[in-house]
């Protein structure tokens, strides 16, 4: 095993290393220790952290470290909501009801946030909810409610995402988004990420929302996003690729020509480009990554990329700051080596 990066030796890089905080890291401790190996933003992803988790959050991070707060929107996105028993069976065939308001879900019925979605829906969508663990189709709306047949049938958990395979618009910021950004702005962040951004309009809407002198970081995660890609670029202060939302909207073996395609066309107009989803997904529970985590990080680097993001890894693994150290030391194998 590879040892640590002693505290009085930590290398200094030139590219970013953004930590997304959750109950892995929202400890005094770790939050220090982020710090000093020179974590350059942590990041607190909305689609996973309630409203009213948000203030606290915040004041966690800028009581312990000096390093600045990103607010990452939930953006245009559908997930299911909560479960009696997580993960939950959905059984192939079976009938299940969606309501249109919160409720404690199980394998008969549950809920989608927003959830202004069931007006969208049609009969005979098709949608595919996390990851393609499971696939229903939309049988009937009736009353606000929607009744979708399961196709292929699997284990869904709590706030999973979930694709419409037909283009639906739903509104770039949810009203938790703008609560949220509220409270930033009150406690003075000063970075924000939007998710999903689709359209210019999207990023104009976040930036009235944010104001003019805060970081803005768009998320490329979605087709349109691409298509539109130039014209969001231009508008945002940073663009992320989010390689695990965009993989639900093309095949697999698409998403590495995207991502050099992308850096490529951010970086010819003068933005800085970050990458995000599953850099080191083994490391969420073993202490050591794959080999082909290893090339990943170091090709994504070579690619052009001005900063590394990590997700679970460090929201929920179990080794933060290992991640962050291995990371670390990818860079400076690479900065060394080209």
């Amino acid at each position: 095993m590879t040892p640590s990066i002693q505290r009085d030796k930590v290398p200094s890089v030139h590219r970013k290393v953004i930590c997304t905080v959750g109950p892995a890291s929202l400890k005094p401790r770790v939050i220090r220790r982020l710090q000093a190996l020179g974590v350059s933003l942590f990041r607190i992803n909305l689609s996973h952290t309630p409203l009213e988790e948000v203030r606290p959050a915040v004041a966690f991070l800028q009581k312990h470290t000096t390093v600045p707060v990103c607010l990452d929107s939930e953006g245009a996105q559908i997930r299911t909501g909560t479960f009696a028993a997580a993960p939950t069976n959905l059984r192939k065939d079976s009938l299940i009801e969606v309501r249109p308001y919160p409720i404690c879900g199980d394998a008969q019925k549950f809920n989608f946030t927003p959830p202004a979605v069931l007006e969208l829906l049609q009969p005979g969508d098709l949608i595919t909810i996390d990851f393609h663990a499971v696939v229903a189709e939309v049988m009937e709306i009736e009353s606000g409610r929607a009744v979708l047949r399961v196709i292929k049938g699997g284990r869904v958990g709590n706030n999973k995402a979930c694709n419409v395979h037909r283009e639906i618009e739903l509104p770039a910021i949810t009203v938790k988004d703008r609560k949220a950004i509220e409270i930033g702005r009150e406690m003075g962040v000063d970075h924000f990420a939007l998710s999903f951004a689709n359209r210019p309009e999207d990023v104009q809407e976040m930036r009235e929302l944010i104001g003019p002198a805060a970081t803005l970081i768009s998320k490329i995660e979605s087709r349109h996003g691409i298509l539109n890609l130039v014209e969001i670029a231009r508008l945002s202060d940073a663009i992320l690729i989010d390689r695990g939302d965009l993989s639900r909207q093309m095949e697999l073996e698409q998403i590495p020509g995207q991502q050099k395609d992308i850096i490529g066309r951010v970086k010819a107009i003068g933005r800085p480009v970050y990458v995000a989803t599953n850099l080191l997904e083994s490391m969420v529970h073993s202490a050591v990554p794959t080999l082909a985590e290893i090339n990943d990080i170091y090709n994504t680097l070579a690619d052009g990329v001005d900063g590394l993001v990590l997700a679970a890894e460090t929201a929920v693994g179990k080794f933060p700051v290992g991640c962050v150290e291995m990371v670390i030391k990818v860079i400076v194998e690479f900065e060394r080596t080209r």
